[in-house]
This record gives structure tokens, C-alpha cells and sequence, in this order.
């Protein structure tokens, strides 16, 4: 069975760093892309970030370009959203996600999370001082 396990997430300062961990279970994240995504009480889920099977190749909201960094370790299993100076608006429960590559499409950042198929039960972040 697929399976994420999300870790990493707590309450931290503005200004501060955290860094999330999505580690897989039951399948081989290599031929997947990965997502990540939050969802703040009363709003929409929005997407945060997305890496592609060729790991170099990532994607990112306006909201954190500059200041969050996804990133994946196959050999781990594991996938990370390292984020800084982190700013209220940034509280949210946070998901990552998973779609398996299709043959050619290894560059694919999916943005939409329709396009995904497998989902973490997320990890809480609160940005407060």
C-alpha cells in the first residue's frame, strides 16, 4: 500500500526555518513527481512547490520562490520542503503529494492537485510570534 508520512512541522517564529519531510512507504519514489501543497483554515488548498523525476528540476508558487526549497533524496525515499523566513501567512497544514511519471515526461512539474494521485495526511505549520 502507498503510503507518505509527513514530519517536521510545529509552531515557529516569523522569520524562522523549518524543514518538512514527506518519506514514502510501499513504493519507490523515484518514477514519481512530488508535490507539495498547504491548506490554511477557510481557504482553498493552494499549491507550495513540485519537483520532477529529473530532481533538478523543481517549480515553485510566487508566495515562497526565494524563500522555500524542495528537494528529494531517492535513496531515502524522502522528499523535503526546506522553508525560511517564514511570515504568518505561511501557517497552514502542509501535504505532499505524488503522480507517477509517464514515459517522456520526465521534467513534469504538476502544479494542480488533481493532477496527483497519492497524498500525505499532512503536518501542521504555525508561523506566530
Amino acid at each position: 500500500q502507498l503510503q507518505f508520512v509527513e514530519s517536521g512541522g510545529g509552531l515557529v517564529q516569523p522569520g524562522g526555518s523549518l524543514t518538512l519531510s514527506c518519506a514514502a512507504s510501499g513504493f519507490t519514489l523515484d518514477y514519481y513527481a512530488i508535490g507539495w501543497f498547504r491548506q490554511a483554515p477557510g481557504k482553498e488548498r493552494e499549491f507550495v512547490a513540485a519537483v520532477a523525476w529529473i530532481a533538478t528540476n523543481t517549480y515553485y508558487a510566487d508566495s515562497v520562490k526565494g524563500r522555500f526549497t524542495i528537494s528529494r533524496d531517492n535513496a531515502k525515499n524522502t522528499v523535503y520542503l526546506q522553508m525560511n523566513n517564514l511570515k504568518p501567512e505561511d501557517t497552514a497544514v502542509y501535504f505532499c503529494a505524488a503522480i507517477e511519471v509517464q514515459t517522456g515526461s520526465y521534467y513534469y512539474t504538476p502544479s494542480s492537485g488533481n493532477e496527483y494521485n497519492h497524498w500525505g495526511q499532512g503536518t501542521q505549520v504555525t508561523v506566530s510570534s
